[in-house]
């Protein structure tokens, strides 16, 4: 088996990778803000807030960028492993939050930030370890 090599390309296509999802999520979010003014209380509801939902050009750029991410993606995963991918790849656990308070006006909790920093410290130590290991089997 041949050695996979962590170039400053494939970390850049990751960061690329982490920038779409996030605006992906944000799109979904748009397209359900955009057609929440039906309520899914019964069957027409749900057939209402699909249609708005369908129609909204949110929802289609969205659709586009979880395609391209998904591409970008797969070539990241022909050139690393998962395992080191996906640590790497968790940017947006921040970008996310930091999208969702200047694009949509959320409010983040202390508490929430404090998980959001709980959950990097677990993937920054799921690294490690990952990085641990190879260096012992080499």
């Amino acid at each position: 088996m041949f050695k996979k090599k962590l170039t400053l390309k494939i970390i850049l296509f990751l960061l690329f990778s982490d920038i779409l999802e996030t605006f992906t999520q944000f799109c979904f979010k748009k397209t359900a803000i955009a057609a929440s003014t039906f309520q899914i209380t019964d069957f027409l509801g749900v057939i209402l807030f699909l249609k708005g939902a369908f129609f909204s050009p949110f929802l289609w750029v969205g659709f586009l960028l979880v395609f391209l991410t998904f591409v970008i993606w797969s070539g990241v995963l022909s050139k690393i492993d998962l395992s080191v991918a996906v640590p790497i790849a968790s940017f947006s656990y921040i970008l996310v939050p930091i999208t969702s308070i200047v694009f949509l006006h959320e409010k983040i909790s202390l508490l929430r930030w404090s998980g959001i920093v709980f959950i990097l410290a677990g993937v920054i130590f799921v690294s490690l370890s990952t990085q641990e290991k190879k260096a012992g089997l080499e």
